[in-house]
């Protein structure tokens, strides 16, 4: 059973991977939610033991390579999200729907203002507001992701 059930995160997090790197027209483009960030954050709080910061790492470095940006960019704010989520899991799990997706909201603002100053060390970059427009999808996506996530958890009986 267990072997079964990392199949099925594993599964979930290579459909995240795809979800965030398939092409959108440039209008819905600036909206994009953080697919990935959003899997990782269900599955830390979920089950932390299971999924954590490495994986949440891994699953960075991966988004890195599918994007072309600097190695190590999304993975660094990958990390430090999902270890906020992972210290905070038990509190996280006890408020309702729509706080946890205030938290989650959150949690990805942090995500994209991490990248946005490594990008800005690294790269000059300038910042935009509408590069925090995926934070307001993030927040409307998340009760659907959890309540779909929650169901093929129970479904699999993983854990």
């Amino acid at each position: 059973m267990f072997a079964h059930s990392g199949v099925i995160l594993i599964f979930t997090l290579l459909l995240a991977l795809i979800a965030n790197i398939m092409p959108l027209p440039l209008s819905v483009d600036v909206y994009r939610p953080d697919w990935v960030l959003l899997v990782l954050l269900y599955w830390c709080i979920a089950l932390p033991t299971r999924v954590n910061v490495l994986t949440a790492w891994v699953c960075g470095l991966l988004l890195d390579v599918l994007l072309g940006s600097i190695l190590g960019v999304h993975a660094a704010a990958m990390a430090l999200s999902v270890y906020i989520a992972v210290a905070n899991y038990q509190k996280i799990r006890n408020f309702s729907l729509w706080q946890q997706s205030l938290i989650v909201g959150v949690i990805a603002a942090l995500y994209h203002l991490v990248v946005f100053w490594l990008q800005r060390i690294l790269l000059d970059v300038v910042f935009l507001p509408n590069y925090l427009y995926p934070v307001l999808t993030c927040i409307i996506l998340w009760p659907w992701i959890f309540l779909i996530l929650r169901k093929v958890r129970r479904q699999f009986r993983i854990q």
